[in-house]
């Protein structure tokens, strides 16, 4: 589980692409500090399973299923991305429960600026909009945001990016067109599995 709230960003240090998986090495500093073989990392709002790793660096296989679902398949050498431990019991869960399975890819549609905040329209597929509620979490490329605004008519969400989150993440080298990776909120799922099932 996770939260959403980036701790680092990483560059895309190689590509091992085979015919149905492919092999990643991400490059940080600082970051892998108590980290061991198979601990879990969100890579862009990706749960991956960490395979090898060293001071600077940590590898992880990416299945042909994960590389059609999400953006991962699209990153290329020198891509920045978003990463982020799994929590711990301990932690204080300062954003929303994420689990890194990415439900959809969005793209960015616009970027409009305001005097102390970033606004971000994100076109989501359209069946993931009944998921989406305003003053709701979602998460977009591994970060914790809060719904602004929503357009069903264009299946588009509007977030605002404060000056912290776009110095802590990835998002400040978006452009519109670039694919995100979308998490909605996991309580909104299980709220229609449970609806949609009932006492049978």
């Amino acid at each position: 589980m996770f939260t959403g709230l980036v701790q680092a960003v990483g560059k895309v240090g190689s590509i091992d692409r085979g015919a149905d998986s492919a092999v990643f090495r991400f490059d940080v500093e600082g970051f892998l500090v108590n980290v061991k073989r198979g601990d879990s990392i969100a890579v862009n709002g990706v749960c991956l399973t960490v395979v090898d790793f060293a001071d600077s660096y940590f590898t992880a296989d990416v299945m042909v299923q994960t590389l059609k679902l999400s953006s991962l398949g699209a990153l290329e050498i020198g891509s920045l991305v978003n990463l982020e431990l799994a929590a711990k019991v301990s932690d204080r869960l300062g954003g929303h429960i994420v689990q890194g399975h990415v439900d959809g890819v969005g793209t960015i549609a616009a970027f409009t600026p305001g005097e102390k905040w970033l606004r971000m329209d994100v076109t989501i597929p359209a069946h993931l909009m009944k998921y989406v509620q305003p003053q709701g979490s979602i998460c977009i490329d591994g970060t914790s945001l809060t719904v602004g605004e929503l357009s069903d008519e264009h299946n588009q969400v509007s977030v605002w990016l404060i000056p912290e989150t776009l110095e802590k993440t990835n998002l400040h080298v978006r452009t519109p067109g670039d694919a995100v990776n979308i998490e909605v909120d996991v309580l909104a799922k299980y709220v229609e599995r449970l609806l949609k099932r009932g006492d049978e």
